[in-house]
């Protein structure tokens, strides 16, 4: 990418304009530097699976990352108590947030049902049980390599 600089003199910076003047005719007359970006990291929907969709399987408290009928990665996970269980059924995931904090550790994907989501944690000792709130609850380094991979609408399949 190529991007054009230029540094307004100290006198511009109070300049007051009358009605029908603009910034960019007094810039226009200022010379300027050329120099060429490069991006810092490579875009990321390069690396979103085209066809992600999740499976988690409750009694083996595990996770599979599919693309189409592919499995791609599986993660150990936590989920809801006996008293809070994790539902069952066919979901999406509707929302994507970076760093929400504390019990949801790096990352959040909200699904399309009520308040429940896949998150990290940071209480990573309890992933394998059943200790939650009814969300499934992965380590953050899993939990933010999912997130980079799927799309907000990925289809996330619960069984028990």
């Amino acid at each position: 990418m190529i991007i054009r600089k230029i540094y307004l003199p100290e006198s511009f910076r109070n300049i007051t304009l009358a009605a029908g003047e603009n910034y960019i005719s007094y810039c226009q007359n200022l010379t300027a530097t050329t120099e060429e970006v490069l991006p810092v990291s490579p875009i990321r929907a390069s690396h979103i699976l085209p066809r992600a969709n999740i499976l988690l399987v409750k009694s083996q408290r595990q996770i599979t990352l599919f693309d189409g009928n592919n499995p791609v990665r599986q993660y150990p996970v936590a989920i809801g108590k006996p008293s809070t269980p994790t539902p069952t059924g066919n979901f999406a995931i509707a929302t994507k947030i970076t760093n929400p904090g504390g019990v949801l550790g790096t990352r959040w994907m909200g699904l399309n049902y009520d308040a429940y989501g896949l998150h990290g944690t940071n209480a990573p000792w309890l992933i394998g049980k059943m200790v939650s709130n009814g969300c499934i609850r992965m380590h953050n380094a899993h939990a933010e390599e999912i997130f980079a991979l799927i799309n907000v609408g990925t289809p996330m399949y619960i069984r028990d």
